[in-house]
C-alpha cells in the first residue's frame, strides 16, 4: 500500500512517540525526512548531542560514517539508519589506500615517527582507528585549523585525509605550503601532505559561477564551504563549515543578497529571499537524498516489530581507536 507525505509523516510521529527512538538528521538531508528529526545539525554536532540522549535507539538520517561516530562515541547505544548511503569523500579512502599514503611519505624521507596524521570527520571507522593508533585525530571543517595549530606544535609533518581542498584551504589560511599526493612535488618541502580526496558536490562550484553573480548582482556576497577547491575559497567573501555558513547568512541584512556555495537541501531553507545557491546545476548531494520518508517510516515499523534493520556496528579494536582520535579532537 502507497502512502502520501503527510500519511507517512504521521505514521512517523505515532512510531516516534510509542518507541525509545530519537531520530537525528543532517542539514543536507531532503527536506521532509529533515522535518522529521528530534535533533538537527551537522555531523559532529550529531553525534555530540546523541551521547546525552537516553533513547535506546538513535536512528539516523545520513550518511554511514555519520552513523559510525555516533556507535563509536556511544558504544552501548543502538544506531540504525534508513539507508546505508556511503559519503563518496568517504569511501575514497580506507585503511589500505592509508597505509600506501603512510609508505609513500617514508619512501621520500619522512618516518612514520615523524607523521601526525589528521582525518576529516567525513571518513569511515576504520580510517579513523588507524590515525589514531599513529597519535593522531579527527577534525571538522570548523575546527580544521585550530586542530592543525595544535598539530604543528608537535614539529611532526601532517598527513591531512581525506579531503585535498579542506586540506589546501586550511594551508592557504595559515600561509603553510601544501602538497597532494599525486600531484607531484616533495612532501619534505610541505608542511601538510593532503590525501587526494574530495566532496563530488562542492567541485560543482566554479569561478564563472561567482564572476556572474557579481556582475548579475553588484554588491553580492559569496560564502563558501571550505570543501570547495582552493581557487573557490580565496574569491569568496567568506568561507566556514556548514553550522558557520548558517551562522554568517542569518546574521546578514534582509536585503544584503548572497550566493552560497553548498548542498542545495540547506542552502534552500536558510531564508526566503537574496540567498542564491551558487551553480548553474542543481549541488544536491545524491547519497544525502537516498533517504526517504519511506526508508525512515519502515526503519521505525521494524524496531516496534523487533526486528531492526540497518543496525550500526563496529568491532571493539576499531571502536576504541577511532574513539580515541575523535575523543583527542573533543579535548581540544
Amino acid at each position: 500500500m502507497q502512502f502520501t507525505n503527510d500519511e507517512l509523516k504521521q505514521k512517523i510521529i505515532e512510531l516516534k512517540n510509542k518507541l525509545s527512538v530519537t531520530v537525528v538528521a543532517h542539514f543536507y538531508q531532503r527536506d521532509e525526512v529533515f522535518e522529521m528529526g528530534d535533533i538537527t545539525g551537522d555531523s559532529l554536532e550529531l553525534a555530540m548531542r546523541t551521547r546525552d540522549d537516553d533513547a535506546e535507539f538513535v536512528v539516523f538520517c545520513g550518511v554511514a560514517f555519520m552513523g559510525q561516530s555516533v556507535k563509536v562515541l556511544s558504544p552501548n547505544k543502538r544506531v540504525v539508519m534508513p539507508k546505508l548511503a556511503c559519503c563518496a569523500m568517504a569511501k575514497m579512502i580506507d585503511s589500505i589506500y592509508y597505509d600506501e599514503s603512510v609508505k609513500f611519505l617514508e619512501e621520500n624521507g619522512i618516518s612514520k615517527e615523524n607523521i601526525l596524521p589528521i582525518t576529516y570527520i567525513n571518513s569511515n571507522a576504520d580510517v579513523k582507528a588507524k590515525v589514531g593508533e599513529m597519535g593522531g585525530m579527527v577534525c571538522t571543517s570548523s575546527n580544521a585549523k585550530k586542530i592543525i595549530t595544535t598539530a604543528l606544535g608537535e614539529g611532526k609533518k601532517i598527513l591531512f585525509v581525506p579531503d585535498r581542498c579542506l586540506g589546501q584551504n586550511i594551508a592557504n589560511q595559515m600561509g603553510l605550503k601544501s602538497m597532494v599526493i599525486g600531484h607531484g612535488g616533495d612532501p619534505k618541502e610541505a608542511d601538510i601532505i593532503c590525501y587526494d580526496g574530495f566532496c563530488s558536490v562542492h567541485q560543482l562550484f566554479t569561478l564563472e559561477d561567482i564572476a556572474f553573480y557579481r556582475k548579475k548582482y553588484p554588491g553580492i556576497l559569496i560564502a563558501t564551504h571550505p570543501e570547495c577547491d582552493p581557487a573557490i575559497c580565496e574569491a569568496s567573501d567568506f568561507v566556514g563549515s556548514t553550522s558557520q555558513l548558517i551562522k554568517f547568512i542569518k546574521e546578514l541584512p534582509e536585503e544584503q543578497k548572497v550566493a552560497v556555495g553548498t548542498e542545495f537541501n540547506m542552502v534552500n531553507r536558510l531564508r526566503p529571499t537574496n540567498t542564491f545557491v551558487l551553480s548553474s546545476t542543481k549541488p544536491e548531494c545524491p547519497t544525502m537524498n537516498e533517504t526517504t520518508l519511506e526508508d525512515l517510516y519502515l526503519t521505525l515499523k521494524a524496531i516496534d516489530e523487533g526486528s531492526p534493520i540497518n543496525e550500526i556496528e563496529v568491532d571493539e579494536t576499531t571502536q576504541k581507536w577511532a574513539k580515541i582520535a575523535l575523543e583527542r579532537m573533543l579535548a581540544l
